[in-house]
């Protein structure tokens, strides 16, 4: 899928115990910007949305061209990462 400047996509992450769904005691989500700047969005501040136990997401704008980096991380009973990237092109119609 190709993803242009102002586009908006699900970052989702599946936290798993023992092949069962299961709420890490905190979520993080780590959002690396082509410019090198990190956001990082705590489910404790209502910054992450549950979508049920063990499923998370957030909409995530991605303003500029360039490779945008993305990091789930659980801790306390579901102690687990999850990475990955999106790369955001010009428009062809701009």
């Amino acid at each position: 899928m190709a993803y242009y400047p102002g586009a908006t996509p699900r970052l989702s992450c599946d936290f798993y115990s023992s092949g069962v769904l299961t709420d890490p005691t905190t979520i993080t989500l780590k959002v690396l910007g082509p410019d090198g700047t990190t956001s990082t969005y705590t489910y404790a501040l209502s910054q992450v949305t549950k979508d049920s136990t063990g499923k998370y997401h957030k909409d995530v704008p991605l303003a500029t061209e360039g490779t945008w980096r993305w990091r789930w991380e659980g801790t306390g009973t579901v102690p687990a990462t999850s990475e990955g990237e999106i790369e955001v092109t010009r428009s062809p119609f701009v």
